[in-house]
C-alpha cells in the first residue's frame, strides 16, 4: 500500500488553490485555478496534496455537508531551514498561527492555516531516527 494523497475538501477552491500554490510554493500537477480538482506535489515527495470542492463531493457521499465544522484534518510538510521557510511564507501572505518552535528534542515546527482553515503544520527534523 502506498499513500497516494491527502484530500481536503474546500468551499473557498480558488482561495485554497493560490494559497498551496503561492504561499505554499507548492507545484501542482496541471492548471486547475477554477477547481473541482487539483493536486499538488511538494519538491522531492512521492504523495500529494489535493483539493476538492466540498459540495462536489456532497454529491457523492450524501452524508457530507457544504459546511465543515471544526478541524478535520492536518496536513504535514518536512522542510530542511524552517525558519526560511517561514521567513519566505509569511512574505507571501501566510500568516502563522505557531511557531517556529520547538516540538521535541527532534523537531522545530510552525502551523498555519489556509483560506478554509485546514493546518498545515512545518516540520524540521533535527535529528533523524536511526
Amino acid at each position: 500500500m502506498e499513500l497516494a494523497q491527502v484530500r481536503l475538501l474546500v468551499v473557498d477552491f480558488r482561495g485554497c488553490y493560490r494559497f498551496y500554490r503561492d504561499v505554499l510554493g507548492l507545484t501542482p500537477q496541471f492548471d486547475a485555478e477554477d477547481g473541482p480538482y487539483a493536486k499538488f506535489s511538494p519538491d522531492g515527495g512521492s504523495a500529494g496534496i489535493a483539493l476538492q470542492e466540498r459540495r462536489h463531493m456532497a454529491q457523492v457521499l450524501a452524508e457530507l455537508t457544504d459546511e465543515p465544522t471544526g478541524h478535520r484534518s492536518l496536513v504535514v510538510l518536512r522542510v530542511d531551514d524552517i525558519d526560511r521557510y517561514c521567513d519566505e511564507i509569511t512574505a507571501r501572505g501566510a500568516e502563522l498561527a505557531h511557531g517556529p518552535a520547538p516540538m521535541t528534542d527532534r523537531m522545530r515546527v510552525a502551523h498555519v492555516k489556509d483560506p478554509e482553515g485546514n493546518l498545515v503544520e512545518l516540520q524540521e527534523w533535527l535529528v533523524l531516527r536511526e
